[in-house]
């Protein structure tokens, strides 16, 4: 059994930068951090949601937050020396879903880096993605490989209303721009249009 749905959860510029030297190019966005962990977490009792993300993901994350709590931690890696230790080892995509199958988690969500979302991309499951538009110009290094543009349909993805993402995400997602520590950012949910 596999899950029905992978969903992508990303923070990206209008050019669909994610990332430079190995991290994040803004900090200090705590309520936008904040959003991605109650959205993770966030399962019917007795369940829980799965975190899939690359070894430079899983490095990226200060040791402190290591593995993300209350959530199923899924380290995609070819390195054989790596100690995630509270996280799951698997060798591809392929592996992850299929641990996230076996322990029957509620949802699974993608959390990087480039290869990884690009290689789950690929996959049917992949059915969704929910954005953190960052509005303010960084200079990246690392890009998401799909460009989601302002037009609200692109490349067989189509950004939903706000009302579906609340409804997805179980909560009522703050509307319209959000600034933190002078960046600005819209949350937004896209959904794939073709199979």
């Amino acid at each position: 059994m596999t899950p029905r749905e992978l969903t992508l959860i990303v923070a990206a510029t209008s050019k669909m930068g994610i990332g430079r030297g190995g991290t994040l190019p803004w900090t200090g966005l705590k309520k936008e951090m904040a959003y991605f962990a109650r959205v993770t977490k966030r399962a019917s009792p007795g369940s829980r949601n799965a975190v899939i993300m690359g070894r430079k993901t899983w490095e990226s994350i200060p040791p402190k937050f290591r593995p993300l709590r209350d959530r199923m931690n899924v380290v995609i890696t070819r390195s054989t020396g790596l100690n995630a230790e509270g996280g799951s080892l698997v060798g591809s995509v392929e592996g992850a879903v299929e641990a996230v199958a076996k322990a029957e988690a509620q949802r699974a969500f993608i959390i990087g880096g480039a290869q990884i979302y690009k290689a789950a991309l690929e996959r049917k499951e992949a059915k969704r993605i929910l954005l953190t538009r960052v509005l303010s110009d960084f200079e990246c290094d690392t890009f998401f490989p799909v460009q989601l543009d302002e037009t609200g349909k692109t490349g067989g993805w189509e950004r939903k209303s706000k009302e579906e993402l609340d409804r997805w995400t179980g909560e009522q997602v703050p509307e319209g721009v959000q600034e933190e520590n002078g960046t600005r950012y819209v949350f937004e949910m896209w959904e794939k249009t073709d199979s």
